[in-house]
């Protein structure tokens, strides 16, 4: 009769499971041992120890096939490359610790694709009689501009922040989001674009929230991708922008794009 145990022993005397240790015997960490009068696999002392040094070290976050030339090392060797799996692991640590803060500011939403500065402004927006639906296109705009400018991004948040602290300014915002409702044909389309040019005309600090995001490069598709972001074509709010800008076109003022037809 052979001495040892069977598989299912050596399992639980180790702390895992039948099928981990034929992972690791297909992986070549453990050899399979020879089989009794029965035909049972048996597990002597060497193996239950083999196998626990194995489980140690997978769980200690030793890859796998890092495993069986670290057991096979002289003591020098070994406790040199453990060093090096804990420089690893202090690295993995660290990157989870990250997504693990990224995951908090994403209870607090804004917070994780936005500067705290730009979340404390989107915060004040209400507070100016600004409606929901235009603070939620401007965190997207925002975001967008933060990605696709990020050189550029402080500066346009100053320009915005400037511009809010005038009421003539936000008498204009408001007028503008007003006819964000009306059909796009709507005359009176034309009558506010002429004053949100004017207004920016007559205010060059508040036109840098239009010209600011000018990229050195690709200057055009950037612009585009971030003034026009969730604008339907011949939408009102398509047609309030193209009036615009083309009234500071007229004007001599420089915006990336296509002159309006």
């Amino acid at each position: 009769m052979m001495n040892g145990v069977t598989i299912g022993q050596a399992a639980v005397f180790a702390g895992v499971t039948i099928k981990t240790v034929r992972h690791y015997e297909k992986n070549g960490l453990l050899d399979e041992p020879a089989r009794d009068s029965s035909g049972y696999r048996r597990y002597g002392s060497a193996e239950l120890l083999r196998l626990v040094q194995v489980r140690t070290l997978a769980a200690a976050g030793v890859p796998l096939a890092e495993i069986g030339p670290l057991l096979a090392a002289d003591a020098d060797t070994f406790v040199t490359e453990l060093a090096d799996v804990e420089r690893r692991l202090t690295e993995r640590i660290e990157e989870l610790i990250v997504r693990r803060d990224t995951l908090h500011r994403l209870a607090d939403g804004d917070r994780t694709l936005l500067p705290d500065r730009a979340v404390a402004l989107l915060a004040r927006l209400p507070e100016l009689g600004i409606g929901p639906a235009d603070i939620a296109a401007a965190r997207e705009g925002w975001v967008l501009a933060r990605a696709l400018v990020p050189e550029g991004f402080d500066d346009y948040l100053a320009n915005v922040e400037n511009a809010i602290g005038d009421p003539e300014f936000l008498a204009v915002y408001r007028r503008a989001a007003e006819a964000m409702s009306w059909e796009p044909d709507d005359p009176r389309i034309d009558e506010v674009a002429a004053s949100v040019a004017e207004h920016y005309l007559a205010n060059p600090a508040h036109l840098e929230i239009v010209t600011g995001l000018q990229a050195r490069t690709e200057a055009t598709t950037r612009y585009e991708l971030i003034r026009h972001h969730g604008e339907e074509p011949e939408s009102t709010a398509a047609r309030m922008s193209a009036a615009v800008e083309a009234k500071l076109r007229a004007a001599g003022v420089r915006i990336p794009g296509r002159n309006p037809r």
